[in-house]
């Protein structure tokens, strides 16, 4: 697999960093959208199992990778509606897209405000809860992102190697490809403004802003706008013991149905992090697409 170009899209707030595979050709382009606290890269195992030649583009969200950092991520609308100029900018080329938790409910969004420009829907595990989740009261509390587990991480690292060590043999990482695991480390560890070591690409704070905030708009607001054919892969569903429980699906059951899924498929056999844990897999439904 070749190294991926870097590009940067200029927005009112900051740099948008998107990567490259492949250029055009007859065939549509496949964009990539990952996960909260995740960056671009970690879809390099799925796009080094895609035909030759496929074009890609993968972008870091605002807040994540080597992408602008706001002070908070208030919602996920926002994230998605940064991404519109780098669509606009395909020129009608045509575009699978696939997103997988976070990258997933963006693609609905982007979705419906660029119909023509997708062919197909890729809705991986997608974090999307049942309509009257957002009319109850938890999706409207915003609690302090500073009391939230994921503000407790760990941020510094001495090396990349440190970190892929540490994380190797830990729940969820323990069930991934070790070479995602590697692309995860490797990428999303950035040098700091000042001090030794490494920091995570996407710091804590920041990410444990998403998890307080991002619920707080209903993506069934845009949903039945939907007219893109669309597949929706999900991992088991049951009682999760938390909202950090990813051993278990956070999708709606009935999204497939409701957005008119021409398939909708249970991975029983994974987790939340299909991607991370079947890229292989994920890429042979892709190509199918192409």
């Amino acid at each position: 697999m070749s190294e991926p170009r870097e590009h940067r899209l200029e927005t009112p707030d900051g740099d948008i960093c998107w990567f490259e595979w492949g250029e055009r050709g007859e065939r549509p382009s496949l964009l990539l959208l990952h996960a909260t606290g995740f960056h671009a890269r970690l879809w390099d195992q799925v796009v080094a199992a895609l035909p030759a030649g496929t074009h890609v583009i993968a972008p870091d969200h605002r807040g994540h990778g080597r992408s602008f950092r706001p002070a908070t991520l208030a919602n996920w609308t926002a994230t998605a509606d940064v991404l519109l100029p780098l669509l606009d900018g395909l020129g009608g080329h045509p575009i699978v897209g696939c997103g997988h938790s976070m990258g997933a409910y963006i693609l609905t969004r982007l979705a419906s405000q660029r119909p023509a420009a997708f062919r197909h829907l890729v809705l991986i595990d997608p974090v999307i809860m049942d309509p009257a989740f957002y009319e109850g009261e938890a999706a409207k509390v915003i609690p302090d992102p500073a009391d939230h587990p994921v503000a407790r991480r760990r941020n510094v690292w001495t090396d990349v190697e440190e970190m892929r060590a540490r994380f190797a043999d830990r729940p969820p990482y323990a069930n991934w490809d070790p070479r995602v695991l590697a692309d995860y480390c490797t990428h999303g560890l950035l040098p700091p403004a000042d001090g030794a070591g490494l920091e995570l690409a996407c710091p804590p704070a920041l990410e444990a802003s998403v998890y307080q905030n991002a619920l707080r708009t209903s993506p069934h607001e845009w949903l039945h706008y939907l007219a893109t054919p669309s597949t929706v892969i999900r991992a088991p569903t049951g009682e999760r013991g938390s909202a950090l429980d990813f051993s278990l699906s956070p999708t709606w059951i009935g999204l497939g149905p409701a957005i008119g899924a021409e398939r909708d498929e249970l991975w029983a056999e994974h987790s939340h992090f299909i991607p991370m844990e079947a890229p292989a897999r994920v890429a042979a439904l892709l190509a199918g697409l192409l």
